[in-house]
């Protein structure tokens, strides 16, 4: 009940869809745009530092440091002067310059704790960063003041940096929809933008051109890069019929796209609003530690006055410039920014992971999900089948196999059935001039009709009893679905039909099974269909014959059982699997938009092998965070402990803050280098 109560809370109402957002998020906050244009990051939880939608930063170069910058080298040549040539300028001169240094490199982190504290808000790290550095000065270490604002700053600067990469990263979805498309109409091209466009009009994709609408090939066939949409760079050819998605590019030539859906309801569009959405889903590990840090930051306030004046009641020669300076190393090395910026860094570097390899997480709490997964239930057609019917075998009595798909063909042209289809497409150019004639449809049984003055039956094997014709027993063995036809009144053959397993489906369940993965095949389908692609897969267990309410039913017993478990389907009747699920995956390529709608995690390939892949992503990210937060708090520790016992100086205290800081945020910056 609970897992449900926080998946529920975590697919509340969504708003607009992105292109609605991109334009009013840019004005999104007063305080936030103050603190953009000041050049100022906040490590806050609660803001939207990772916002997508927002106007893209300007591009920082080294001379938009330059105050930073100009602060390091005074730094640096004071500090030769006085330690290299044993010079230090007089006071107050020395003072001077080392106020401007300080002024130089700290006046943003002054200037937000300065806003901050008008609001009463003390327990933060620039206001921490204020008063230790201040504190440095009031007892003539000048140097180290300086030091203390200088080394956070480019701490970050540093900080920013990999935050805006990450961005980056993700943002760059937004550059792949075109603003622009050209639309035939009354015989002329025009160029309008794309969200005038409407259902069924005609539109051109130019050669390296990307298309900007969802519809269908409306004449020859075309290559498209689909990468952007499935992280797959292999061309894929679409011939005319075939559906093509927003952000494919068309690779060869000039061709024409039937517009299926409008701009603001493409697979593409659903995608940057699901992008969107996982960046303000927190995980579970980001949520303790943005209530962690609220916490922290006072208690370490208040232990930093205790570190300075706690002695004055114990220690016979107490100093109060010897306790005061141990508290301010102590108020330095426990600042929280390593965890604060490195932590949600972490996670959205798993989303841009997995986005890059077709994989879209809608919440960085699913990435901790798919970490704790034990059994992963798959639906049969469309998650591990092709959910395309195709002809399997060909048996025939009296006639060769090209008379007899030609007659199952002339008669099945005169059918929409999924399964006439297939016959029809595995005929392909065979004698066109065969025609049936007279063709009646029998409900639930099969076709009847007339070709070349011969009567034809086509169809199951009820419509061979239905007019008493004998067939061989073996007929009704059969696994596969099957087309049994008669030629006046004999039985002439049968064409097996069956979905067509996915090519990548033997190799992603080995895949399970190599981490100790249970797999758990849920059908429709007749059980004899569903245990024949089970045992070719390998799968662990397979039930068929079932209702969308006994997959619920069949779920929910492995749940009851202490089961993980992964949902991945693709059919309007597994969405309430998928809610039900502790992680539901959605193939998002053929998959309905009610299951991609419900679903935690989005297959964009349709390729069950993403599946594994997408638990690598979760259980790299996971890795990585608890990586960080485990080096941040042990150095933190040992500094916090040896500053105040004295062993431990500002100079040390920075460093190792910095140091830890920065260590942290490359190991978070390193998830998006990964390859899987």
């Amino acid at each position: 009940m609970e897992n449900n109560e926080n998946k529920a809370a975590n697919r509340e109402a969504k708003g607009q869809a992105v292109e609605d957002n991109t334009s009013s998020l840019n004005e999104k906050d007063v305080h936030d745009a103050d603190q953009h244009a000041a050049g100022e990051h906040e490590h806050d939880d609660e803001d939207e530092a990772l916002n997508l939608t927002g106007k893209a930063e300007e591009e920082e170069t080294w001379l938009s440091h330059w105050p930073l910058l100009t602060a390091l080298v005074i730094l640096i040549v004071m500090l030769t002067l006085e330690y290299g040539f044993k010079y230090q300028p007089p006071f107050p001169i020395n003072l001077i310059i080392f106020l401007v240094a300080f002024g130089l490199a700290g006046y943003n982190v002054l200037g937000m704790a300065w806003r901050k504290a008008k609001h009463f808000d003390f327990f933060n790290e620039f206001f921490l960063m204020s008063v230790a550095t201040i504190g440095a000065f009031s007892i003539g270490s000048y140097s180290e003041g300086v030091a203390v604002m200088v080394f956070y700053s480019i701490g970050e600067w540093f900080q920013d940096a990999a935050v805006n990469r990450a961005k980056k990263s993700i943002k760059a979805l937004l550059d792949i929809r075109p603003d622009k498309v050209t639309v035939i109409r009354d015989g002329k091209n025009s160029e309008v933008d794309p969200k005038t466009v409407k259902v069924d009009e005609i539109i051109q994709v130019k050669a390296g051109e990307k298309v900007a609408l969802d519809g269908e090939l409306y004449y020859d066939a075309a290559s498209f890069n689909t990468a952007a949409l499935t992280g797959e760079s292999k061309p894929d050819t679409k011939r005319k019929g075939e559906k093509v998605l927003a952000g494919m590019i068309n690779l060869d030539k000039v061709s024409e796209v039937q517009v299926k859906a409008l701009f603001k309801d493409s697979k593409l569009s659903q995608i940057l609003e699901m992008v969107q959405d996982a960046t303000a889903r927190k995980s579970q590990t980001q949520l303790f530690i943005s209530r962690f840090a609220k916490i922290y930051t006072p208690i370490v306030f208040a232990l930093a006055l205790l570190v300075c004046f706690a002695p004055y009641f114990f220690v016979d020669a107490y100093n109060f410039h010897q306790w005061f300076y141990r508290a301010l190393v102590f108020l330095v090395i426990s600042c929280p920014c390593a965890l604060v910026v490195s932590i949600p860094l972490g996670y959205f570097g798993g989303i841009g992971l997995a986005s890059r390899n077709g994989i879209l997480f809608k919440g960085s709490n699913f990435l901790d999900v798919m970490t704790k997964i034990n059994t992963v239930i798959m639906d049969k057609t469309g998650t591990l089948t092709k959910g395309v019917f195709k002809v399997q075998e060909i048996k025939t009595a009296a006639l060769s196999k090209e008379e007899l798909v030609s007659l199952a063909a002339a008669i099945e042209a005169n059918s929409t059935h999924p399964i006439a289809k297939a016959v029809v497409e595995y005929a392909g150019n065979q004698d066109k001039s065969v025609k049936a004639e007279n063709v009646e449809e029998i409900s639930g049984h099969g076709l009847k009709g007339s070709v070349n003055g011969k009567t034809v039956l086509a169809g199951n094997v009820k419509l061979l009893k239905k007019f008493n014709v004998q067939y061989p027993s073996e007929v009704d063995n059969l696994v596969d679905t099957v087309v049994v036809l008669a030629v006046d009144n004999q039985y002439a053959g049968y064409i097996t039909i069956a979905d067509e397993i996915k090519e990548d489906a033997k190799e992603a369940i080995e895949r399970m099974h190599s981490l100790k993965l249970q797999t758990v095949m849920l059908s429709g389908d007749k059980q004899a269909v569903v245990d024949k692609v089970a045992k070719t897969l390998g799968i662990d267990q397979a039930f068929g014959d079932l209702l969308p309410d006994g997959k619920v039913e069949k779920v929910q017993g492995f749940k009851n059982a202490g089961s993980r478990i992964a949902f991945v389907g693709d059919g309007v009747n597994d969405a309430p699997v998928v809610a039900l699920a502790d992680a539901g995956i959605a193939m998002g390529g053929l998959g309905s938009d009610a299951t991609i709608e419900t679903a935690d995690i989005v297959i964009q390939n349709d390729q069950p092998s993403k599946i594994t892949t997408a638990i690598r992503v979760g259980k790299i990210t996971n890795r990585v965070v608890w990586q960080n937060i485990t080096i941040a708090m042990v150095v933190k520790v040992i500094v916090l402990v040896l500053g105040a016992g004295g062993v431990a100086n500002l100079w040390e205290a920075v460093i190792a803050d910095v140091g830890v800081a920065l260590l942290a945020i490359l190991n978070a910056v390193r998830i998006q280098r990964m390859k899987l």
